[in-house]
């Protein structure tokens, strides 16, 4: 291949041939190239909802407990068994944990990691070699970054990161090359380190979106999203559903926290059906027929402005015979962001053809 040079953003970018040449065989995929399938270790309800070498992310409101959901997830991974409705099973070499807080105070933390344990049904007056815990408040961004950078890499055993705060990895959550570098970090670290990622991310105020540029390539790229919200019903109790996920989606569970601190699944809770699910019969249609009406709508080009957005649905839609008003059409919109049937792109939406249905 000739050397090219180009620019982007004002860089050079130029590659030398030989620099080239060693980076091929990395990045070279051949048809008879053979690959182990990567470990699944988290599972919910028997859906998976991690493997090594893949990040997933929890998002949620402010006091809609998403620490405490962490929290059952982790002790999972510390017995290699079930916690709540979570499963886990870290092979031998990785059975090391690394929670990396960004947010808490010391204390606050050390209330946390006791919960974890007591969770997981383990001692509070014993340290544990399995199971690290890193305060980085008082951190900038960059050296929150380089810290978990020489730990991922001075502790090969660790199979499972946590890191509860990924907004505070980055200076500007809306800026979409720190976003990018960022989403591209935790994809080295978890491919590089074979080891599987779980981010915090807070939902906006407003709307059940996730934060800033970091939540729009969180949902793009992330194994698995969950969504924890506090519930319309009873204001001590969270549900738990998954917003994105490749493989199946699970039936969503509840959890309260009761007398001794500790989240305890409600099993006997009714979840309300949502408005759009009653009036917008999504079962209706195939794969096959929302590929055909995306394709007839978007084809490849990058609609902008909402309006436009709706109108280009109502125009792919009808054509395969779905003719609906304005109010199912924001639904179906919705319904097709979460499954990233259509996603953001710039200020734009476009139609992902590799979504999983």
């Amino acid at each position: 291949m000739e050397n090219r040079k180009a620019t982007e953003a004002g860089q050079d970018i130029t590659m030398q041939k030989e620099d080239f040449a060693a980076l091929w065989k990395t990045i070279h995929l051949k048809v008879t190239d053979t690959y182990e399938v990567p470990p699944e270790i988290l599972w919910v309800n028997g859906s998976t909802i991690g493997t090594l070498g893949n990040f997933s992310a929890s998002t949620g409101k402010a006091k809609s407990k998403k620490t405490f959901n962490i929290s059952a997830i982790v002790a999972a991974a510390l017995k290699n068994d079930e916690v709540l409705k979570y499963s886990a099973y870290l092979p031998p070499n990785k059975r090391k944990i690394l929670y990396v807080d960004t947010e808490q105070s010391k204390y606050h933390c050390h209330k946390v990691m006791e919960r974890i344990l007591r969770l997981a049904g383990l001692p509070t007056d014993k340290d544990r070699d399995d199971f690290v815990f890193i305060v980085l408040r008082e951190q900038t961004p960059d050296k929150r970054k380089q810290i978990i950078g020489y730990m991922l890499e001075n502790m090969p055993d660790v199979g499972l990161l946590i890191i509860d705060g990924i907004r505070d990895l980055m200076y500007d959550i809306n800026s979409p090359s720190e976003s990018t570098d960022l989403i591209n970090l935790l994809m080295r670290w978890s491919s590089g380190y074979n080891l599987h990622i779980h981010t915090v991310l807070h939902l906006n105020k407003g709307d059940d979106n996730t934060r800033g540029h970091i939540g729009t390539e969180l949902n793009n790229k992330a194994e698995t999203v969950l969504q924890i919200t506090k519930s319309q019903q009873d204001g001590n109790i969270s549900e738990v559903k998954a917003m994105h996920i490749r493989d199946r989606e699970f039936d969503p569970f509840a959890f309260r926290i009761n007398d001794n601190a500790l989240p305890e699944i409600v099993d006997d809770y009714v979840f309300q059906q949502p408005k759009q699910d009653r009036n917008f019969p999504l079962t209706e249609l195939t794969e096959q027929q929302h590929r055909e009406a995306l394709e007839n709508g978007f084809g490849k080009q990058v609609v902008q402005g909402y309006s436009n957005v709706i109108a280009t649905l109502k125009q792919g839609y009808a054509s395969i015979g779905y003719e609906r008003g304005r109010n199912v059409l924001v639904s179906l919109n919705k319904f097709l962001v979460n499954k990233r049937m259509i996603v953001k792109e710039g200020k734009g939406y476009r139609y992902n053809p590799d979504f999983h249905y």
